[in-house]
């Protein structure tokens, strides 16, 4: 890896830990704000999200809480593994979907902001743990990488799919983010495949959810 590579990598991890992030898309748009004779059908989305009550803010933000640390913990996991790997290719692929799960800590970002709360406190802590599994996980091989990326996708697509079924259902901006983040995930767990990602043993799986549900348990409140 070139000083530039390495100069960049650890811009991109500070941007990751302090919350500075960069989207190439933007952020993704709710459908239900409705224009002229509709309009009173569907309200706009700023009055929609000043019907939120106390407890459904709250419970937005602690759910948006445990997605911007996923994304802290993507960057840090593609980070590794592009590291780990010799093969231009593969390194190509990690950058694409990092790039792509930078939108993510992008969004999220905004979207806590948004109601007004805050990232997790624990942040540099998940990003060194991250880290470091990745470059476990990258270590033993191309094969091994790509399949510990296609399962940490596919159990993050798992999360989303229970967030989808508990955000306040007036939350719309907050359900639009989580969607586009489950279409990404899929893609990126499919490519992973694609590109010769192998299973990973019962044991392994087993300990990534473990390890998961400490991760977004904590990061929900903290």
């Amino acid at each position: 890896m070139t000083l530039d590579e390495v100069i960049s990598e650890f811009d991109r991890g500070l941007r990751s830990m302090t919350g500075v992030s960069r989207m190439s898309r933007p952020v993704p748009e709710s459908t239900m704000s409705g224009q002229g004779a509709e309009s009173d059908l569907f309200p706009e989305e700023s009055q929609l999200e000043a019907q939120l009550t106390e407890k459904e803010r709250a419970h937005s933000a602690g759910l948006m809480r445990v997605n911007h640390v996923g994304e802290v913990c993507a960057q840090a996991l593609y980070q590794a593994q592009k590291l780990a790997t010799n093969s231009p290719e593969l390194k190509a692929g990690f950058e694409h979907a990092a790039r792509e799960e930078e939108d993510h800590l992008a969004w999220t970002s905004k979207r806590l902001k948004d109601l007004e709360s805050r990232p997790s406190l624990l942040n540099p802590l998940w990003y060194a743990g991250a880290l470091a599994i990745g470059f476990v996980a990258g270590r033993f091989g191309d094969r091994a990488s790509l399949g510990f990326m296609a399962e940490t996708e596919r159990q993050v697509e798992q999360h989303l799919d229970g967030h989808m079924k508990t955000l306040p259902a007036n939350d719309h901006a907050s359900r639009a983010i989580v969607e586009q983040m489950r279409v990404d995930e899929s893609a990126h767990a499919a490519a992973a495949i694609g590109a010769g990602g192998g299973e990973i043993p019962f044991p392994v799986r087993a300990l990534m959810r473990a390890a998961s549900r400490v991760m977004t348990t904590t990061a929900y409140y903290i």
